[in-house]
């Protein structure tokens, strides 16, 4: 493409008022109106629901191993029961026996990876709010005592004392 063509089509482009950008809204041609992305509600999540994620995965990568291999040795005999009886069968059975046990084997990794994932993001996040409520409860400590004003705005606070001059001081101690 030229950049004459180019200038071209974005001119083209700008003129066409049709040309818009358009964000979390349907075509206003479509006939339906566009919901309001306020009603979808904000995302939410509480340290149970990730715990309970956990411990579901946890849970299905046990029973996995309990009840999916179930299958697996009788396959792996009668695999070879056919192959010595000289049946094809036998290899076949073999085949479908191997892959059933690794396609097990990835499944059982990826709930072991979400149950350790969800542990440690608990953790995380935990750590993380309990440093947040320090941080904010300190805030809220300092905040208070600026909070408690003696005078108006502006004014010299009077627990000070009145200020002196510094030099006033010096030639009375020197005269003295």
């Amino acid at each position: 493409m030229a950049w004459d063509e180019w200038e071209q089509l974005k001119s083209r482009a700008t003129a066409d008022s049709s040309t818009q950008m358009r964000l979390n809204q349907l075509d206003p041609g479509s006939g339906r109106a566009a919901p309001d992305p306020a009603s979808y509600g904000d995302l939410k999540m509480s340290q149970g629901d990730l715990s309970k994620i956990g411990t579901n995965a946890f849970k299905l990568y046990n029973d996995l191993w309990d009840k999916g291999r179930r299958a697996v040795p009788s396959s792996e005999s009668a695999a070879g029961a056919f192959a010595k009886g000289g049946f094809a069968l036998g290899s076949a059975l073999q085949h479908v026996a191997l892959r059933w046990d690794e396609q097990l084997g990835s499944l059982r990794d990826a709930c072991a990876h979400i149950s350790n994932h969800m542990t440690v993001t608990t953790k995380l996040h935990t750590g993380d709010d309990h440093y947040i409520r320090r941080q904010m409860s300190s805030i809220d400590l300092l905040d208070a005592g600026f909070d408690e004003r003696v005078g108006e705005p502006g004014a010299p606070n009077p627990v000070y004392g009145e200020k002196k001059d510094a030099k006033a001081d010096e030639k009375k101690d020197a005269k003295g």
